[in-house]
């Protein structure tokens, strides 16, 4: 093994993620997928430490934490909340650079940058600069998901394409174009569009049938955001039939004590856990899934016949959750309920309505996309 590492293309990928964890647990399935088909992987990670993500086997480097200091994503703070000052950014810049330098990549992927992460600019444009000094140069590829945030501010959609056109060799777009094209959430993609590789959406694996089963699933991501979810799931249980089982999933990064309000507070038929790994599989036997309309989750729903009930993130102005959830509503395959206003009686119709709404066939998109990212990388560096 260490002998074949020794000849494989080297990886050096960068991810930040700031509130959920979406973002790093889509590299991190990427990376596992590099891994499988002989890359040496080493992720660089920015956010606070998430159990499982990267996989095992995945040589990480950690850097110092940071996270959204608010819901617009507008500052960044440490991990204890203190806003992130001129000093520990600067460091932070300087133990990525000595990180790129130690891996000395063939390969550099950036997630989300420069079509996101905009906050990250202190540490990724000398990045950039360091990756064009170097001899020979690595291939330098922007891992994005297949919707971006819209209502940018005038001239970022021009300087992302600046940016691609003079740093980056390709644009992984983990999505299906049967289903929404980049196109359709950034309006210059005619300006990059020879960059554009189409790879499928990141999905986990297909899961296993569940060992146990729940008529209602309500989730919240990585739980910074969606306590309102849940809290309206809870009280929307006690509103229905007491045979109805319910699932409710926090996430790790819900704060502890309202995760005991939850618990306090919850019926007789209802469940509540911080994460469970077999979620996929959970869903796969669930009847109706309440959720955030976050791009894992879709994943996993797609892969099953569970009616999703998607309540959109919108806080900051957030536009990609609402997308992607008016995308599946208009296929037929989801109903959605607004952020604002949420009650329980609300939430208890739409339970209604979805349990006796037809069950739809499970979508036919590409979700092979971590296994076609790194086919894509294999035949772009020759």
């Amino acid at each position: 093994m260490a002998e074949s590492l020794m000849n494989a293309p080297r990886v050096f990928f960068y991810v930040q993620h700031l509130l959920g964890i979406g973002h790093i647990a889509r590299a991190s399935r990427i990376a596992s997928a590099l891994a499988s088909d002989g890359f040496d992987v080493t992720v660089v990670t920015g956010g606070l430490p998430v159990p499982g993500f990267p996989a095992d086997g995945i040589k990480t480097v950690a850097l110092p934490p940071v996270v959204a200091s608010n819901a617009g994503f507008s500052g960044l703070a440490n991990d204890n909340g203190v806003a992130a000052d001129e000093a520990f950014l600067s460091r932070r810049r300087d133990l990525l650079l000595a990180a790129f330098c130690d891996s000395a990549p063939d390969v550099v992927i950036i997630e989300a940058f420069p079509f996101g992460r905009r906050q990250m600019r202190f540490e990724l444009l000398p990045l950039l600069e360091a990756i064009e000094k170097t001899h020979p140069r690595p291939k330098v590829f922007s891992s994005v998901r297949d919707i971006l945030q819209q209502n940018r501010k005038p001239g970022r959609d021009e300087e992302t394409v600046g940016l691609v056109r003079d740093h980056f060799d390709g644009v992984l777009v983990h999505g299906d174009p049967d289903f929404v094209r980049l196109e359709d959430t950034f309006p210059l993609m005619s300006k990059i569009a020879s960059k554009i590789r189409y790879t499928g959406m990141v999905a986990a694996a297909p899961s296993a049938d569940p060992e146990e089963t729940f008529d209602i699933i309500a989730s919240a991501g990585g739980g910074a955001v969606g306590l309102d979810l849940l809290r309206v799931a809870n009280k929307a249980a006690a509103l229905l039939p007491a045979n109805l089982r319910w699932l409710l999933i926090s996430g790790p990064n819900l704060p502890e004590a309202d995760f005991a309000g939850l618990a306090n507070a919850r019926p007789s038929n209802v469940t509540l856990v911080r994460f469970r790994k077999d979620f996929p599989s959970l869903l796969r036997g669930a009847r109706v899934s309440i959720s955030q309309a976050g791009y894992n989750t879709i994943g996993d729903l797609l892969q099953t016949d569970c009616r999703a009930i998607l309540i959109p993130f919108v806080a900051g102005g957030e536009t990609e959750q609402t997308v992607r959830a008016q995308r599946l509503q208009a296929l037929g395959l989801a109903d959605i309920l607004p952020e604002a206003g949420l009650t329980p009686e609300i939430v208890a119709d739409a339970v209604r309505t979805a349990l006796a709404a037809r069950r739809a066939a499970p979508m036919s998109l590409d979700l092979s996309g971590a296994d076609k990212t790194a086919a894509i990388i294999r035949s772009m560096i020759g």
